[in-house]
């Protein structure tokens, strides 16, 4: 009986003995491999393996971790710049479009009789405004004066009525800019008793380019009660300053 007990014991401790050595060859094999790969001289498949990364931490990454390191910089470096460029790009557009918002219409004030005829020509005053932003229209002087360079739309309507058939309709109003002719609306005739007639121009405008109406010498405006007479103007988009 004793024999039957102690032949399972010896049985167990050979198992362990044996246990221990094959540990002892796998850590032995593992330091082996390891000092193998670290003194390996020739070329790498990824280029850059770091091999305390790999017999230390994680196995599969860590062949290309300089390699993502360095995209990742330079993919950071890139989204600087992007960012930088997109700031300096808001800063031009918020300069270039500051205090842009400009338009303004205006009509005559109504009258039953005759604006003219003068001895020269004469700059018509716009009196009743119904929107004037920005600012730039004078309606004591009629002179709009550009706040921006830019590109602007301007349309004006001459209206005229004599009150009955067989007088003389008269009348010829003309666009200026800075005093230079730019579009021009007349009639004259003996036919019509009332008559009108609207243009519509764009222009390019430095700042402080003025741009006005005026009632040619001669003629004549007449029986406007409705304030039928109109200027208006708007900045279509604006101009860097040269």
């Amino acid at each position: 009986m004793l024999r039957m007990t102690m032949l399972p014991a010896a049985s167990l401790c050979i198992l362990m003995v044996l246990s221990l050595c094959s540990r002892a060859e796998a850590t032995t094999a593992f330091d082996l491999l390891r000092e193998t790969a670290v003194s390996y001289r020739g070329s790498l498949p990824c280029g850059g393996w770091d091999c305390e990364c790999a017999f230390g931490r994680q196995k599969s990454c860590c062949c290309i971790a300089q390699p993502l390191f360095e995209l990742e910089e330079a993919t950071f470096t890139r989204m600087v710049g992007l960012w930088e460029g997109l700031s300096h790009l808001n800063s031009q557009i918020e300069e270039l479009t500051a205090g842009c918002k400009i338009a303004f219409t205006a009509a005559m004030l109504p009258m039953s009789g005759c604006l003219g005829p003068f001895n020269s020509n004469m700059s018509i005053s716009y009196r009743s405004v119904s929107l004037n932003q920005g600012n730039g229209y004078n309606p004591a002087l009629g002179t709009f004066t550009a706040p921006h360079a830019g590109l602007y739309s301007f349309s004006f309507t001459a209206y005229s009525s004599v009150g009955s058939a067989g007088q003389r309709l008269y009348q010829k109003v003309q666009l200026m800019k800075n005093d230079q002719l730019v579009a021009s609306s007349w009639e004259d005739n003996r036919e019509d008793s009332e008559d009108s007639s609207t243009q519509t121009v764009l222009l390019q405008l430095r700042r402080g380019c003025q741009v006005y109406v005026e009632l040619l010498s001669g003629r004549q405006l007449c029986g406007d009660t409705q304030g039928q007479n109109m200027f208006s103007g708007y900045l279509v988009y604006p101009f860097s300053e040269q």
